[in-house]
């Protein structure tokens, strides 16, 4: 039997701690990525959390002295190895979910990175083993993101924006942010998913759309989008 996936007999103030802790881990992690693994300033993390930066500099010094991060005056802090590890085993709670909730129940996609919100915090592992054991060991989730492996590693290759590609070329969507419900209801709209097959037919310019052809038809997608969508060239 599965232990409850509420942890219990946790105070609710411990919780709740934990809670930040992986939320900011996270977030760490996220933008290290953006920043090709530069250091993560107090400020941008603030804003990723929409917490102040006040608050964010007390819980950044929290992760310090559990060994989350090491912090370096007047640059930002880094994740360490313990850090990143607690940074990829929320990240894979949390797309297991998403994927769980989409194909076992249905949820449509722009909904499903809310509720994997707050059931991430509470999943056991081994409720996590099950979901992952009954999915098949999903490699990616709706959005087309990478779940981390119960060991850490992240499968998938390199990917670029869609703004970043040339006209007159074939590409595969493979992924999109979950945090956009309204570029996710857009996309739904019109049929288009990770794994679409899709060709660049030519871009406006000063920043316009771009105008793509899929299997539902042609499409004009705007820089914002673009930007936001990863795909690999054909």
């Amino acid at each position: 039997m599965f232990r409850s996936a509420i942890i219990r007999d946790m105070p609710r103030l411990e919780l709740d701690r934990s809670r930040a802790v992986e939320d900011y881990a996270r977030a760490i992690h996220d933008l290290e990525a953006v920043g090709a693994d530069a250091a993560v300033g107090t400020n941008a993390l603030a804003a990723r959390l929409n917490v102040t930066p006040a608050s964010a500099s007390g819980m950044v010094r929290r992760l310090e002295t559990l060994g989350l991060v090491e912090l370096t005056p007047y640059r930002g802090v880094r994740l360490t190895e313990e850090g990143d590890r607690v940074a990829l085993s929320v990240i894979r709670r949390h797309r297991l979910l998403e994927t769980f909730l989409a194909v076992r129940l249905g949820v449509p996609w722009d909904r499903v990175h809310a509720e994997a919100e707050v059931l991430e915090h509470v999943l056991s592992s081994e409720l996590e083993a099950a979901i992952a054991k009954d999915l098949g060991e999903p490699e990616r989730d709706p959005h087309g993101a990478p779940i981390p492996r119960p060991d850490g590693t992240l499968p998938g290759g390199e990917t670029l924006s869609l703004a970043e590609m040339e006209s007159q070329r074939k590409f595969v969507f493979v992924r999109i942010p979950d945090e956009r419900p309204d570029m996710l209801r857009w996309l739904a709209e019109r049929q288009i998913a990770p794994g679409a097959e899709m060709e660049l037919l030519s871009r406006e310019p000063f920043g316009g759309p771009l105008v793509v052809r899929t299997e539902s038809g042609e499409h004009s997608i705007g820089a914002e989008l673009a930007q936001a969508m990863r795909v690999e060239a054909q």
